[in-house]
């Protein structure tokens, strides 16, 4: 360990910096050598890990990512954003690949492929993969017991819930976790939901979010596989029409 009080420093500094703006933090890191970036960031939480370089340019973030230890490297590239994280895929060597997928499910590494082919105006163009998801046979409390050790603004509107499998199985809202008995299954107080497809275009996806009086919903694959969420807020917004008298006067 660096016990350099200058380093320490350094390090804190580099944290707010990228905690304030992460996409100035990005393009201040990436001008950096791989190894500085890494003494600068690589003890830092996983999420300011994802903040510095989902804005970062892809070869300079595959090769930062490349020097991380396995497992957080996959937790990182698990959630960044898609698209991101696919242009990180592409510059990984077929060696590291397959180092990846030793960890990573499945499910996530055929949604990496595929990324490059989803449409702009598609779900999986803006679809997010950092969620909270528990499988059917955990306790409530331990879900109550995860969800306090993240940061308030990390806490979810909802948690997913799967089976071994990774099938999809329903919702826990987090608002009622605090109604249900801690020793029951989460599977036994889940909610149903609708899902979508991550190749499902935008204006097909907006009517499900009112039928479903919800701002997130989950994407799975055609095995019904959970893959990720879409909010409501990547939808985009409507350009307000001009009215009659701004058309005269532009």
């Amino acid at each position: 360990m660096n016990n350099n009080p200058m380093h320490a420093l350094a390090i804190l500094m580099t944290e707010k910096f990228i905690t304030a703006e992460p996409k100035a933090a990005a393009t201040a890191l990436a001008s950096l050598a791989t190894h500085e970036v890494i003494l600068l960031i690589g003890g830092l939480k996983a999420q300011t890990l994802v903040a510095a370089l989902n804005p970062m340019d892809p070869p300079k973030a595959a090769a930062v990512l490349r020097r991380l230890p396995l497992k957080q490297a996959c937790y990182v590239l698990a959630h960044l954003e898609v698209t991101q994280a696919a242009k990180l895929w592409k510059e990984f060597a077929t060696p590291y690949q397959e180092r990846l997928k030793s960890v990573l499910e499945p499910a996530f590494v055929e949604l990496l492929q595929e990324a490059s082919g989803f449409e702009p105006g598609s779900v999986g163009h803006v679809m997010q993969t950092d969620f909270v998801a528990v499988r059917t046979e955990t306790k409530v409390g331990e879900l109550i017991n995860r969800l306090k050790n993240l940061p308030r603004k990390k806490l979810p509107l909802m948690c997913l819930v799967t089976d071994k499998s990774g099938e999809l199985k329903g919702i826990i809202r987090t608002a009622e976790l605090a109604f249900f008995n801690q020793q029951s299954l989460c599977g036994s107080v889940m909610s149903q939901t609708r899902s979508v497809l991550p190749d499902m275009s935008m204006s097909v996806v907006m009517p499900v979010f009112q039928t479903e009086e919800t701002d997130i919903l989950p994407v799975t694959n055609q095995e019904h596989v959970l893959l990720g969420i879409i909010e409501r807020s990547s939808l985009p917004t409507q350009t307000p029409k001009k009215s009659f008298w701004k058309k005269l006067t532009h």
